[in-house]
């Protein structure tokens, strides 16, 4: 398995990625992630086997948490985690943990506060194990029209 950051060549495998973890309201569109890749390749952590992608997390860095791309600010305090994607057939192996981890590695070397992220509520026990605490259910974001719990983890 190889972990790298995302350029334009993967923006294809990133967008399949994504439709095939999420329903459609929930998952973001090829269009939406040549913009995240333009603005912030950098913050996509990408696991290949091979030459398929197979697991990616992604997030821009901010001092709020905004879903526009061009709002990254490579200074920001916070790195948000926008994606937790593994395909089905690659589930249950702790791929996606490995990316979060290399995710809060690299935020703590950048300086950091720590990360955000957003969650279903059957997710908040899995994300709960790598340091990140429940704040509640989050008022500001309802993407999909679903109930989102926000996640911090503080350094």
């Amino acid at each position: 398995m190889v972990i790298k950051y995302a350029t334009k060549e993967d923006i294809a495998a990133i967008a399949a990625v994504e439709a095939e973890c999420f329903p459609p309201a929930e998952a973001a569109t090829e269009k939406e992630f040549v913009d995240r890749v333009k603005y912030y390749g950098n913050h996509f952590w990408l696991m290949y086997e091979a030459e398929k992608l197979i697991a990616f997390v992604d997030g821009f860095v901010t001092d709020e948490m905004y879903e526009k791309a061009t709002l990254h600010d490579e200074n920001g305090a916070w790195q948000m985690i926008f994606g937790v994607n593994t395909i089905p057939a690659y589930r249950k192996h702790g791929y996606a943990g490995e990316l979060i981890h290399r995710a809060i590695e690299d935020a703590r070397k950048q300086g950091r506060k720590g990360l955000v992220l957003t969650c279903k509520d059957r997710l908040v026990h899995y994300y709960a194990k790598f340091g990140f605490a429940d704040e509640g259910v989050s008022d500001k974001s309802t993407h999909g029209n679903a109930v989102w719990h926000q996640m911090r983890l503080t350094f």
